[in-house]
């Protein structure tokens, strides 16, 4: 086990230090200008078209709203890595690492956007409505069956297996910090819940991630902004020391500016998935009636995520002072804080909090192998497999030792992003193409349709010939 950890270890330092973080920033700001700015300036139309699509959830039985693709993505996005890694990042790397964090949301929602974009324009049908992601723009867009089953095996590994042990781990500990109940006897009601939830497909999937998401979220901000209201004075001096320790101006515990931006960029793209082209999944699940309108709304969930709900954690942290504490890391650091804000209920607060995060990334993960098992192989059989496999990582990551099981999620999601990265820096102008067609369209004062010769030279692509996107338009 030890020769494991140091050999993942390795190769970590190596792609992160070396390689995923410069990658990340210089993709996401070349997606940032070649979009004009598309995160800022669209703002107030991806907020529009979340709330069209929440009042349309659900009126289609046989296919999935852009509301409910967004609770999927939301719900495998906000999970530990809001509260436990967040919390982690700043006793490793310092309050400048939340300075790091979001500066890779603001970037990265570029990304976002472009990847779930793609993810649109090169879906393709199936029994549930549609199903996509870079394994399928790969192999239709780039002509690389081959990248897309590696991209495929890789996600299906680090989503559907590594990170939902992840999850389960910290769910575990959680209660057993706020109740004291014994890990395996929760692991067991996990695995069975999660296996109940997953044997039902993609549609209970996303029922259940279009109940549990805003609850979940809503209820964290608001415990969140009570601490922040009642610690208003003090505001000031933690954003200055957030901005201070970012660039080593202050050293904080092991902060100094290197240690703030890897951990900062890391937990943030753990977090939010920007450019990692797992909620890109999500996004082609989606019926509407232009690929951009799914971007704009994949790329709005990065802000969902970093800059409202790990922002959350982060103040809840700072405010408290006990980042500084030996031996508080994770998610106890954060029931700690909490409680020193709100008093003992805060424990338990948490470990409910927990349990709804991570067990909706839980059934978010499950489904982006679900979509990439698939595109390797369309068999029920291996598809049953993989729910078992899904259960039973569930089970081993509620007992299993927490450093190997973060690891692990590193490298697996650092192999995995390179690999998308690559090949939307290569299909990125299709994206910009789509984007220019729905703001001319939308400038004309029409309610944006696209089809394949929308975009001149694409290939033809499944889901968008003329005469289905008139059908979009018309239901």
């Amino acid at each position: 086990m030890a020769f494991l950890e140091n050999l993942v270890g390795i190769f970590n330092d190596f792609l992160w230090s070396k390689i995923l973080i410069a990658v990340l920033i210089i993709l996401g700001i070349y997606f940032t200008f070649q979009t004009k700015f598309v995160q800022f300036r669209m703002a107030g139309e991806m907020f529009r078209l979340l709330g069209e699509g929440a009042k349309g959830a659900g009126k289609k039985k046989e296919s999935i709203s852009s509301f409910q693709a967004f609770c999927i993505s939301t719900a495998s996005r906000v999970g530990t890595g809001n509260l436990a890694g967040v919390a982690m990042a700043i006793s490793v790397g310092g309050p400048g690492a939340v300075f790091w964090m979001w500066l890779i949301a603001l970037i990265g929602s570029a990304s976002a956007f472009v990847e779930s974009t793609l993810a649109q324009i090169y879906k393709v049908k199936d029994a549930s409505g549609f199903r996509g992601g870079p394994a399928y723009y790969m192999e239709q867009g780039l002509k690389k069956r081959w990248m897309g089953v590696l991209f495929a095996i890789l996600i299906t590994l680090c989503f559907g297996f590594v990170f939902n042990a992840v999850q389960a781990n910290t769910i575990t500990q959680a209660f057993q910090t706020a109740y004291g109940v014994n890990r395996t006897l929760m692991g067991v009601i996990l695995s069975v819940v999660t296996g109940i939830i997953i044997f039902g497909g993609v549609k209970r999937v996303a029922k259940v991630a279009e109940f549990l998401v805003p609850f979940m979220a809503g209820a964290y901000v608001l415990v969140a902004l009570f601490v922040v209201v009642t610690n208003i004075g003090q505001l000031p001096g933690v954003l200055a020391l957030i901005v201070k320790s970012a660039f080593g101006m202050e050293q904080v515990v092991g902060g100094g500016l290197g240690a703030a931006i890897m951990q900062g960029i890391k937990r943030g793209l753990f977090s939010n998935e920007a450019g990692m082209g797992s909620a890109a999944n999500a996004a082609a699940t989606a019926d509407v009636t232009h690929p951009v309108k799914q971007g704009l709304i994949q790329a709005l969930g990065v802000f969902v995520d970093t800059l409202l709900v790990c922002s959350a954690t982060a103040f809840i942290v700072l405010l408290s002072g006990m980042y500084t504490t030996e031996g508080l890391d994770g998610i106890a650091l954060t029931q700690a804080a909490l409680s020193s804000h709100v008093g003992g209920w805060a424990s338990s607060f948490v470990a409910l909090i927990v349990l709804l995060f991570a067990f909706s990334s839980v059934v978010g993960n499950y489904y982006y192998g679900e979509t990439n098992i698939e595109f390797i192989k369309s068999d029920k059989k291996w598809l049953t497999i993989y729910r078992l496999l899904v259960v039973g990582m569930v089970m081993f990551g509620s007992v299993a030792k927490i450093s190997i099981v973060w690891d692990l999620a590193d490298l697996f999601m650092a192999l995995m992003a390179l690999l998308n990265l690559f090949a939307i820096a290569v299909l990125g102008k299709v994206a910009f193409a789509a984007l220019k067609d729905y703001t001319k369209q939308k400038k004309a004062g029409k309610n944006p349709v696209f089809h394949a010769s929308s975009i001149p030279g694409l290939p033809k692509v499944e889901c968008w010939s003329e005469e289905a996107s008139e059908k979009k338009a018309v239901s």
